[in-house]
């Protein structure tokens, strides 16, 4: 019995060290992890090296999507370096790390670097905002005097897993989707495994997103105010997962002591698409600088330009311009506004900014001009906001190349646009006070001298890094950019005639240039015209952000073959050039304009000539269908807030493509694809009234049985109200609706254009 009692004492006493042991294991591993969590997100880094560990979102299904490798871990990544010399720092060399935290926030640093100032120390800010699953990361860089920062990468998040049917959504200028990134990425050659979007530039808004529909998605974000210079990038790291971050740009200066920006990056999940992505986008950018003082917003955009109906985009004399638009205006009862490339002496794409005199001569092209005016024609001529051509004798003589952008060797961006001259174009520099002049000086001639309506401003929303000492402004990273083209356009606006209705229009769409630009032109909607297909789509994510701030128009939209430059040689020019394009084309273009309509543009035809009204009677009467349904529709489609789109099943039909414009198509063996696209285009909006309008465009070539309902509720309308139907015939009343949800019935005929308001009850 004393046996027995002594061996059950022995295995207690094995449990309880068995137990002692476990605890101990376990408060050793939880030792090693830093842990900041609160009911919706748990973000994990090493306690030792502080590499991040993993981001769980707790109330999601397989939540915890990022958890990159140790190689991969670093959170954040600095180059450092002088000309072709650079280092790349990471976290793990370190020497010394420590941290601080309270409830909802982490404060960790790095410092005791190899060959780098004792004084120089990474520390990262990582906060958990209230009530949501989205975090908010800070950086701050001390002790850098000495060193060259050429960019630091910050968030760094790698490893994030397969989200399953993935799709991204980024804002390059109006918007683009791709489905399956991972697959896109990984098809290219490794060097190449990288997406990159500048900001401000080609990234018109601070965010990106990638999700599944039907689970969660990845909100990527910063929340800079005041239009700092970096790119957001997604690439494949070392396990294959995606690798997400922003590369944020300090002053390239020895001197300076430190790096601490002044605004968040953004980590967090949501639910649904790119569109919810966008309005929680939305909530911050409506109360930031450029919002509130949008022009169109302010009231500043003039009557005419605001009640355009269609823009014509035509190039060359005034005969082959202007005279065409009054024939334009006169078939869709409209008014017509005219985008008018090729008008200046020299050849497009090389002489610039040598653009005086008009190829017309100055009385020819001011007689035609003021024919146009007094018919209701208003034009806006093409003056490039940024190059020089370095052939041209006014780059010698003006001595343009020392105010040209300079990257970090030293060398002139300049780049060959015109494949039939092979002449160059290089990059001039916003931030210097003489370009800011000559420009300025340069639209005062074609505004007081030849009496244009306004310039359109091209390569308007592009941001470069300068890189040149001698500009005054501080080297690559900044907001000198934006500043610069502020100033240019203060400087031009203030040659306007007093109380004239001039404008400035650009190309691209930002928004940081709300403020600067009248109104923005958004290639993207004809983007198969010059891009041919490939998997990146177009969506309206500015236009679901800033559709009431900013007037979008412009596309490539065309029944006839590119023209030729009379300026460009002689034996280069094609046989076919402003000949009709192959019939087989006309859905595109139809998809084209329905893409401007449902997306709240103002709707532009290319290269028109008055034969198409002769030739191609069924296109033109789309358009001024188009024209008149819109024009009825403004409080929607010019100063209404886009909505999600109701559900709705839609027939697809693979139709043929045309990639094809005065440059894309033109050396290629391949211009025809074939794609499936939708046969019928809608979208949401809401006036100001808080009524509601479904538009429908309809490419189809049979009639089609319209089926949706809507959720008053979920789009702040009223619970009872009436139906209408507006259409190219007039308006008719479709039914009521009551108890909060409105169900639509009825058929669309072949290739119709309409849109369905939701009228509420008095009250």
């Amino acid at each position: 019995m004393l046996v027995n009692l002594i061996i059950k004492q022995m295995r207690y006493t094995g449990l309880i060290l068995l137990v002692l042991l476990c605890d101990l294991q376990l408060n050793a591993a939880e030792k090693q992890l830093i842990t900041l969590v609160n009911e919706q997100m748990n973000i994990v880094f090493g306690a030792s090296d502080g590499l991040l560990r993993s981001i769980h979102f707790l109330r999601e299904q397989d939540g915890k999507i990022i958890q990159p490798s140790r190689e991969e871990g670093s959170p954040w990544e600095i180059t450092l370096g002088d000309g072709a010399t650079q280092r790349v720092l990471q976290a793990a060399e370190a020497r010394s790390f420590t941290y601080k935290r309270d409830a909802n926030a982490l404060e960790l640093t790095w410092s005791n670097f190899e060959q780098l100032p004792t004084a120089f120390a990474v520390t990262v800010c990582v906060s958990l905002l209230p009530d949501s699953a989205m975090s908010a990361w800070r950086i701050r860089v001390n002790g850098t005097q000495g060193t060259a920062l050429r960019k630091v990468s910050f968030p760094r998040v790698a490893g994030i897993r397969d989200l399953q049917q993935e799709a991204l959504a980024v804002p390059d200028w109006m918007g683009s989707l791709l489905a399956d990134p991972r697959k896109e990425l990984l098809a290219h050659e490794p060097e190449r495994r990288r997406f990159t979007w500048a900001y401000p530039g080609f990234l018109s808004m601070q965010f990106v997103s990638l999700y599944n529909p039907q689970r969660f998605g990845l909100y990527l974000a910063c929340t800079d105010s005041a239009s700092y210079a970096k790119t957001f990038f997604m690439a494949i790291d070392r396990q294959q997962q995606l690798l997400y971050g922003v590369d944020l740009f300090p002053d390239y200066n020895k001197e300076t002591t430190d790096f601490t920006p002044d605004y968040d990056l953004l980590i967090g999940s949501f639910k649904g698409n790119w569109f919810q992505a966008a309005q929680l986008y939305k909530q911050w950018a409506v109360r930031q600088v450029w919002s509130k003082n949008s022009r169109l917003k302010q009231g500043k955009v003039p009557q005419w330009l605001q009640h355009t109906g269609y823009w014509i985009w035509n190039r060359g004399r005034a005969q082959n311009v202007l005279e065409p638009a009054i024939q334009l205006q006169e078939t869709l009862e409209t008014p017509v506004s005219v985008l008018w490339h090729w008008w200046h002496g020299g050849s497009y794409d090389d002489s610039f900014p040598e653009f005086f005199p008009p190829r017309d001569g100055k009385a020819n092209f001011e007689k035609a001009l003021h024919t146009a005016q007094q018919k209701g024609i208003r034009s806006l001529v093409y003056m490039n906001t940024l190059a020089w051509g370095t052939s041209t004798t006014s780059w010698k003589y003006k001595h343009a190349a020392r105010y040209a952008a300079k990257d970090i060797n030293g060398n002139i961006y300049s780049h060959v646009y015109n494949i039939f001259t092979n002449k160059a174009l290089a990059n001039m520099c916003d931030g210097t006070d003489f370009w800011q002049r000559y420009y300025a000086s340069l639209a005062d001639t074609a505004i007081n001298q030849y009496g244009v309506d306004g310039i359109y401003m091209d390569q308007a929303c592009i941001n470069m890094p300068c890189y040149d000492p001698s500009h005054g402004h501080t080297l690559g990273g900044g907001n000198y950019w934006i500043k610069g083209f502020a100033a240019k356009q203060s400087q031009v606006r203030h040659v306007f005639p007093t109380n004239g209705e001039q404008v400035l229009t650009g190309e691209g769409t930002g928004e940081n240039w709300l403020p600067y630009l009248d109104a923005f032109l958004a290639l993207p909607v004809s983007r198969e015209r010059y891009a041919g297909i490939h998997g990146w789509q177009t969506i309206p994510l500015f236009q679901a952000v800033y559709h009431e701030y900013g007037i979008l128009f412009g596309n490539y939209s065309s029944l006839l073959s590119p023209p030729y430059d009379e300026m460009w040689p002689r034996e280069r020019a094609p046989k076919d050039a402003e000949t009709p394009l192959d019939t087989a084309f006309n859905k595109q273009f139809l998809m084209e304009q329905a893409r401007s309509y449902i997306w709240g543009m103002q709707p532009t035809i290319a290269n028109y000539q008055a034969l198409l009204d002769r030739i191609r009677p069924d296109e033109m009467d789309y358009i001024r269908q188009l024209a008149k349904v819109r024009q009825s529709g403004l409080k929607f489609f010019l100063h209404g807030s886009m909505m999600e789109t109701p559900t709705m099943m839609v027939p697809n039909e693979r139709m043929p493509i045309s990639k094809l414009s005065i440059y894309a198509g033109q050396n290629e063996q391949v211009t025809r694809f074939e794609k499936t696209f939708p046969q019928i285009y809608t979208a949401a909006w809401k006036s100001a009234d808080r009524h509601l309008a479904v538009a429908i465009a309809s490419i189809y070539d049979r009639n089609f049985q319209v089926n949706f309902r809507v959720d008053c509720a979920s789009y702040g309308i009223a619970p009872s109200g009436t139906i209408i139907v507006h259409d190219g015939v007039g308006t008719r009343k479709l039914a009521t609706y009551r108890n909060g949800e409105a169900l639509v019935q009825f058929e669309i005929p072949k290739k119709d254009i309409c849109y369905v308001e939701f009228v509420p009850d008095p009250s």
